[in-house]
C-alpha cells in the first residue's frame, strides 16, 4: 500500500511538473547552449527569393575566371573565322630595296653606284573549287561551337550557384527543426529531473531523455557544420559578402511537362555546340578534298628601278596551280571524314543520353514532390499522436516516457524528411531546366 501511494504521488508530481514546464518552455525557446548557438546562426531574411537568386548568379558570372576564359576563347575563335573568311579578297604587297651595285669585265669596271627598286603586286584567287569557302565554313562553325560553349559554361555556373543556394536554405530549415527538437527534449529533461528527485525509480527515464537530448544536440551541430560548408562553397562563386539567406521553399516547386523539357533539351547550348562541331568537321572534309584540285589566281604587278640604271616593267595575267602528286592526300581525306563521322556519332550519343536523362530527372522531381505531399498527410497524424501520447503520459502513466520520446522523434524525423523531399524536388527541377533553356528561365 505504501509503495502504491509513492508511485501515485510520483506520477502526479511528474504530471504537474511537466505541465508547468510545458507552460514556460516551448519549441521557440532557446534554453540550451546548442539551441542558443544554432539560433544565433539561423538567420532567414524576408528578401525576395527570386531577386536574391538572380543577384547571386549575376555575381557568380561576374567573378568567374573560368567563364571569362571560355568567353575569350569564343572571341578568339571568331577572330580565326574572320581571318579565314578574307582569304578570297585581293592581296597587295609593296617591295622596296636599296642596294650598292657594281660590275666589271676582264678587270675593267663597268660602273657602280646606288640602285633603288620599288615593286607593287596585287593578286586574288578566282577559283579554288570552294577550298577557302569551306575553310571559312569550318572556322565559322568552330566559332559557333565556342560561343555555345561559353553559354553552356554560364548555364553550368548558374546551376551550381542555384543548387548551393537551395542547399543553404535546406540546411537552415533543417537546423530550425532540430533546434526545436532540442528545446522540446530540454523541457522533458527539466521535468524528469524534478520527478526523479521525488521518485528515484524513474531515473532510467531521465537517462533516456538525456540521451535523446544529446542526440538532438549532435544533429544540430552536424546540420550547422553542413550549412557552414555549403556557405563556404557558395562564397567561392559569389564572394565573401554573403547576404542572409531568403526563404527558397516556394521556388521551383512546379514540375514542367516532360514533352516541353524534351523539346527544350534539343536546343540546349551543349547540344548546339556538338551540332556545330559536327558541321565544322563536314566543312573541313570538303576543304581537304578541294586542296587536291587546281587553283586559279589573277596577278598584277609593276616595278621600277632608279640609280645606276633605270628600269620599269609591269605584268598582268593569271596563274594556274595544278597539283600533280600529293602523297598522303587520300589518307588526309579519310582522316577528316572519320573525324566528321565521329563528331556526328558524338552528337547522336549526347542526344540519346540527354533524352533519357530528362526522363530520369523528371521522374525524380515528380517523386520528390509526391513524397512531400504524402509526408504532409502523415505529419498531421504524427502531430495528433504526439499530442495524445504526451497527454496520456501525463495522466498517471497511461503511456510510458519511451512512447513519448518515440512519438517526438517520429514527428521531428518526418519534418526533416518533409524538408528534404521539398528541396530534393527543387534540385531536380533546377537540373531539369538546366538541361534545356537554363535554370534561370523559370526564375526570371
Amino acid at each position: 500500500m505504501a509503495m502504491l501511494r509513492i508511485l501515485v504521488l510520483g506520477l502526479l508530481l511528474g504530471s504537474v511538473t511537466f505541465a508547468r514546464a510545458q507552460g514556460r518552455c516551448n519549441e521557440d525557446d532557446t534554453n540550451t547552449p546548442a539551441a542558443q548557438k544554432a539560433a544565433s546562426q539561423i538567420v532567414i531574411s524576408d528578401a525576395d527569393p527570386r531577386s536574391q537568386i538572380q543577384i547571386l548568379v549575376d555575381r557568380a558570372l561576374a567573378r568567374s575566371q573560368s567563364v571569362g576564359m571560355v568567353k575569350l576563347l569564343a572571341q578568339a575563335a571568331r577572330d580565326d573565322w574572320e581571318e579565314v573568311s578574307q582569304a578570297n579578297k585581293p592581296r597587295a604587297s609593296l617591295d622596296m630595296q636599296t642596294n650598292q651595285i657594281g660590275s666589271s669585265t676582264d678587270g675593267v669596271s663597268g660602273g657602280s653606284g646606288l640602285q633603288g627598286r620599288v615593286g607593287l603586286s596585287v593578286s586574288t584567287t578566282l577559283f579554288d573549287f570552294g577550298r577557302n569557302r569551306q575553310l571559312a565554313g569550318w572556322r565559322s562553325q568552330l566559332a559557333e561551337a565556342a560561343r555555345q560553349g561559353y553559354f553552356n559554361a554560364e548555364q553550368q555556373l548558374a546551376l551550381q550557384t542555384v543548387s548551393l543556394a537551395l542547399d543553404r536554405g535546406r540546411y537552415l530549415l533543417q537546423a530550425q527543426v532540430y533546434a526545436q527538437y532540442v528545446r522540446r527534449m530540454a523541457c522533458l529533461v527539466d521535468s524528469l529531473e524534478t520527478i526523479v528527485k521525488a521518485d528515484k525509480g524513474r531515473a532510467s527515464e531521465l537517462v533516456q531523455a538525456q540521451k535523446n537530448l544529446l542526440q538532438a544536440d549532435l544533429a544540430v551541430e552536424a546540420t550547422m557544420s553542413a550549412l557552414r560548408q555549403t556557405e563556404t562553397r557558395l562564397k567561392r562563386f559569389v564572394g565573401d559578402e554573403l547576404p542572409p539567406s531568403a526563404s527558397f521553399s516556394n521556388l521551383l516547386t512546379r514540375v514542367p511537362e516532360l514533352e516541353d523539357m524534351q523539346k527544350d533539351a534539343m536546343s540546349a547550348p551543349d547540344v548546339i555546340q556538338l551540332e556545330a562541331q559536327a558541321r565544322a568537321q563536314g566543312s573541313y572534309v570538303e576543304s581537304v578534298r578541294a586542296n587536291a584540285k587546281p587553283q586559279v589566281n589573277a596577278i598584277a604587278s609593276t616595278s621600277a628601278s632608279a640609280g645606276v640604271t633605270r628600269v620599269r616593267d609591269w605584268a598582268v595575267g593569271f596563274s594556274v596551280n595544278v597539283p600533280l602528286m600529293q602523297p598522303g592526300q587520300d589518307a588526309s581525306v579519310n582522316a577528316a571524314t572519320k573525324r566528321a563521322e565521329a563528331a556526328r556519332l558524338q552528337r547522336e550519343d549526347a542526344l540519346e543520353t540527354r533524352r533519357y536523362r530528362v526522363v530520369d530527372v523528371h521522374e525524380s522531381a515528380t517523386s520528390a514532390f509526391d513524397r512531400a505531399r504524402r509526408i504532409t498527410e502523415i505529419l498531421r497524424n504524427s502531430s495528433q499522436l504526439r499530442t495524445a501520447t504526451l497527454q496520456q503520459w501525463q495522466q498517471l502513466g497511461r503511456r510510458s516516457l519511451f512512447d513519448v520520446m518515440g512519438s517526438e522523434s517520429d514527428y521531428y524525423s518526418l519534418r526533416i524528411a518533409h524538408v528534404n523531399a521539398i528541396f530534393d524536388g527543387q534540385q531536380a527541377v533546377a537540373m531539369l531546366w538546366s538541361m534545356g533553356r537554363g535554370v534561370m528561365a523559370p526564375l526570371r
